[in-house]
């Protein structure tokens, strides 16, 4: 199982982008709706946070608690949490350490989908 939540955790990161990507590229929907591109990148957050939260559920964690609601809230605290690790690290890491973006990045998105990991495991879907 813990093969799957690294392989959905790649999932949601690439699911986030396309979504960004079709949402940017499709201009009748972006000027009907008037929203900035800030917008479209929480939308794709969100939606990719639930992809995640679908996946880990169903096939990671073979979840069968009744209280759908309480996972979901635990979940997206959860990537909230891990979102403020990342953000933070990224500072750490690119204006203290002066490390490359990419190593940077690269580091970061480990403990990121470690921490994510077991705060599935853990606290949400335990």
């Amino acid at each position: 199982m813990r093969i799957l939540e690294f392989d959905y955790g790649f999932d949601k990161r690439t699911d986030s982008i396309c979504f960004l990507w079709s949402l940017d590229n499709n201009s009748q929907l972006h000027n009907l709706l008037l929203i900035r591109r800030s917008f479209w990148h929480i939308i794709a957050w969100f939606v990719s946070v639930l992809f995640a939260y679908i996946t880990n559920r169903i096939w990671v964690f073979e979840s069968k608690d009744d209280n759908i609601i309480k996972e979901i809230f635990l979940f997206y605290g959860g990537r909230v949490f891990s979102g403020a690790i990342d953000t933070a690290l990224m500072y750490v890491f690119i204006s203290i350490l002066m490390t490359g973006d990419l190593f940077a990045k690269i580091v970061v998105q480990v403990v990121v989908t470690i921490l994510n990991y077991v705060f599935s495991k853990f606290l949400v879907f335990k």
